[in-house]
């Protein structure tokens, strides 16, 4: 993988949604947590908003500048010689020129897969269903044109911020319906956050024959049945963020306290452990 082209990489990340076995991606926020993962075994990385916006002080939503964002980018892809898959919400974009020209940045910046969301946050709401497949398509012309095979998760929001426009009983049919038409768009693969019940995973998968990808929250099957059931991607979200807060707040406490020195002293995370992971970037 290390002399591997954009292109390469892109190919490898999309075959690791066809395989039998779950593609599990820890997202991170920096360059450090990617090379982590590398160094672990993990095919490829993933990035999440969530987290790189409350890294960086401010709520998520497209708050963090696309600028900071393109360059936190460029050094998480140069820390690794896997695949980078990068979350764009919605594309920081307010019309299809803008996205086609983010698009662009987003591949120079090493970039080989993206979510991209169906939330306006302009007008807060969902994007009507004809207007995403515009935004979708958008993208798939500009990567093809590129000649990059990204892979398009097309996130929906139905289950996470539809409520005001799609009743409790028919988000399933409605991320089924959105789903279906954002493939046919030029999407990959559907993620459609927060859904957690079994059966609407199931029927989903069933339904749109592509791969789904999964949050890691509450109510969600386990790593067994999710594989069983064909799923084909699991993401943490914020999850591993919210590891290392809590990591951090304990032993925070305890110092707060005056007990818990060991707990900094006898890490087994030394700093020779720290610059082994960045000693190969580039």
């Amino acid at each position: 993988m290390i002399n591997a082209s954009r292109t390469d990489k892109a190919k490898t990340f999309r075959d690791l949604h066809a395989g039998k076995s779950l593609l599990i991606l820890p997202n991170v926020w920096d360059p450090l947590g990617a090379a982590l993962l590398e160094e672990l075994g993990y095919p490829a990385v993933a990035t999440a908003s969530a987290s790189i916006s409350y890294t960086h002080g401010v709520a998520d939503g497209e708050n963090l500048k696309f600028s900071d964002l393109l360059i936190l980018l460029k050094k998480i892809t140069a820390a690794v010689h896997i695949p980078v898959t990068a979350d764009i919400e919605s594309g920081y974009a307010h019309s299809e020129e803008e996205l086609r020209e983010n698009i662009h940045q987003i591949l120079e910046a090493g970039i080989v897969g993206v979510n991209i969301e169906d939330y306006d946050f302009k007008n807060k709401m969902l994007y009507p269903i004809e207007v995403q497949c515009k935004r979708l398509r958008a993208v798939r012309e500009t990567v093809e044109a590129a000649g990059i095979p990204l892979y398009i998760n097309a996130r929906t929001d139905v289950y996470v911020k539809g409520t005001e426009w799609v009743s409790a009983g028919k988000k399933w049919e409605e991320t089924r319906n959105r789903g279906m038409a954002y493939l046919k768009a030029g999407a990959d693969g559907i993620y459609p956050i927060t859904m957690n019940r079994e059966q609407d995973i199931k029927k989903l998968v069933t339904a749109l024959s592509c791969p789904v990808n999964i949050l890691a929250i509450p109510g969600i099957p386990d790593l067994k049945r999710l594989t069983q059931i064909g799923v084909a991607r699991l993401s943490t979200g914020p999850g591993f963020l919210k590891i290392a807060v809590r990591a951090m707040k304990r032993a925070a406490l305890q110092l707060l306290n005056g007990e818990g020195l060991t707990t900094i002293t006898e890490n087994e995370i030394t700093s020779e452990y720290l610059k082994k992971l960045v000693s190969h970037a580039g």
